[in-house]
């Protein structure tokens, strides 16, 4: 911030320390602290009041246009590159009709392939569910021959 480091910091601690005392120092602190908070927030105020001020002014375009005589060539890129893109957002109905056509086949193979990992769940949930009764039998003591038996 002032170009102060750790140690500065800790020197001033312990002047503070020893000028205003133990009991005083934290209320001390957060004075310090709340006055370095309005600081910043009016640093940040100003700097945004200046950027404004420089918008207003023209100072951006002032500041490409400079840029662009000094870097020609990445000048050039750049409005090849924004020509293009601006281009892309509006597509032949030829192209739309491909993009439509994309999407909707984007769409029904998300849909089956939803499906599937559905019934895939419902397979295995009643794989789960066959082994859970199989295993409940075994503990009856029911096994499937006596399952059988019992369902004739």
């Amino acid at each position: 911030m002032f170009g102060m480091g750790w140690s500065e910091m800790v020197v001033i601690g312990i002047v503070a320390l020893i000028v205003v005392g133990p009991q005083e120092l934290p209320g001390l602190f957060r004075t310090v602290g709340q006055y370095v908070g309005k600081a910043k927030g009016m640093a940040r105020e100003f700097s945004r009041a200046m950027d404004q001020a420089a918008d207003q002014a023209g100072v951006k375009e002032i500041k490409q246009g400079l840029n662009a005589a000094s870097n020609p060539t990445k000048f050039a890129k750049d409005s090849v590159k924004k020509q293009v893109m601006g281009d892309a957002e509006t597509l032949t109905p030829e192209r739309q009709a491909t993009k439509e056509k994309l999407s909707d086949a984007m769409a029904q193979a998300a849909i089956k392939r939803q499906e599937a990992e559905a019934a895939a769940e419902q397979t295995a949930t009643e794989a789960e569910a066959d082994a859970e009764w199989a295993e409940l039998e075994k503990e009856m003591g029911h096994g499937p021959a006596e399952k059988t038996e019992a369902s004739k």
